[in-house]
């Protein structure tokens, strides 16, 4: 995999693209057991245009051909896809190695030691609290038990290395000690992600996203243990407190990282699923290689930018002016301070008057998101799953609105 460019700084490369994707993120399905208040793709229901089982295994083609390392699998809840074991048995067999983030709902033991048999299939189970009071009020009742049911299945099977991956919120930045703890416990890696306001989590981002005390709690709970955690390009906005922080401190967005969504649509960014970030389609542009290297969209985004207003702060080459998908979602300019950034310019450029966008994609079960700023929910269904959903996201369930 070689950049665009001459080489030379590593950094540098990434920002000018790559040939292929370091980590392509592919959603095969927006259905879901669970109603996540902070689901960044506003998933639920199954959309019928969803790429087919044959359609899927072109692009997996594809990917080989490209030589792309990894693919991260979601959704949704990808495992509630009829074909999605097939899928997984297609990539691995075609030298493309399969990440899947699940909830959890049909890791049972048998998979888990179909699981602990591969030796290209990691596994990544999302826990959005150390305790069931708080992960359940994001996650939906019965979520938390049924995502440690999965680990021990995991750990009893033998697999090596499972990831807790984990949304930092207000409600959960106290307890990284104890997501590490139960990491350790399962012989698992903690993975720590951003809030970020995408899909539903647009509706929660004011109540839910750390203030700036717990941000620099944060922060300096990642330079104590940061070597053992992993962030990807989640909080490199942080490096302005600072020492820059493990893992990838730029906005990697058309550049190392994109998205497939469920109908075959990519995306520069898994945050930023909004028309404005939409490359192409691999259907009906000429598969996932014409887009990523030809598309207008990651063209532009692999320019040099100047930084805008950002440039002229100290900070400016530790944190590349924030994430994207944080600004763009909470109606902040592209070459402006992100919302969260330290030096407390985001904070001053909230209170100008800003239009926020929202996302043309929505497959919450309710079939339209809640007003902005209403309170956040702390429960979107009051009973668990009943058995594993297939097609059906809502069998075995009743939304409050039905009791």
């Amino acid at each position: 995999m070689t950049a665009a460019t001459a080489p030379g700084r590593l950094v540098d490369q990434f920002e000018r693209g790559l040939d292929a994707p370091i980590c392509l993120t592919w959603e095969l399905t927006y259905a879901c057991n669970l109603s996540c208040v902070h689901c960044l793709s506003s998933s639920g229901r199954r959309d019928p245009r969803e790429l087919s089982t044959e359609q899927a295994k072109a692009v997996i083609d594809e990917l080989e051909r490209m030589q792309v390392f990894y693919v991260n699998i979601g959704g949704g809840e990808p495992t509630v896809r009829a074909d999605f074991w097939e899928l997984v048995d297609y990539a691995t067999a075609h030298s493309v190695g399969v990440k899947f983030s699940t909830n959890g709902v049909k890791i049972d033991k048998s998979v888990a030691a179909r699981l602990a048999a591969s030796d290209y299939v990691d596994v990544q189970i999302s826990i959005d609290g150390a305790t069931a009071e708080v992960n359940d009020a994001v996650r939906g009742p019965g979520s938390f038990a049924m995502a440690v049911r999965a680990l021990e299945n995991l750990a009893e099977a033998g697999f090596s290395d499972a990831k807790i991956s984990v949304v930092v919120t207000r409600h959960n930045v106290s307890q990284l000690d104890e997501f590490k703890a139960l990491a350790a416990k399962y012989g698992a890696t903690l993975r720590i992600t951003r809030l970020r306001p995408s899909g539903r989590g647009a509706d929660v981002w004011d109540d839910l996203h750390p203030t700036h005390e717990q941000q620099r709690e944060l922060y300096d709970w990642l330079v104590r243990n940061g070597e053992g955690v992993l962030t990807g390009d989640s909080f490199f906005h942080l490096s302005a407190f600072g020492d820059a922080l493990p893992g990838l401190n730029l906005c990697g967005a058309g550049r190392v990282v994109c998205l497939i969504d469920p109908v075959g649509d990519v995306y520069a960014c898994p945050f930023a699923i909004h028309e404005q970030f939409l490359a192409g389609n691999v259907l009906s542009d000429g598969g996932f290689r014409e887009v990523w290297q030809h598309s207008t969209l990651f063209a532009e985004l692999r320019e040099p930018t100047t930084g805008g207003a950002c440039s002229k702060c100290n900070h400016y080459d530790s944190c590349r002016g924030g994430c994207m998908a944080a600004k763009f979602f909470t109606g902040l300019p592209m070459d402006g301070p992100d919302p969260e950034c330290v030096e407390g310019y985001g904070e001053s450029a909230l209170t100008a008057a800003r239009t926020v966008p929202k996302s043309h994609v929505d497959h919450s079960r309710t079939g339209n998101r809640r007003a902005p700023r209403a309170p956040v929910p702390l429960t979107l269904m009051v009973t668990p799953p009943a058995r594993a959903c297939d097609e059906n996201p809502l069998s075995g369930m009743r939304s409050k609105e039905s009791v």
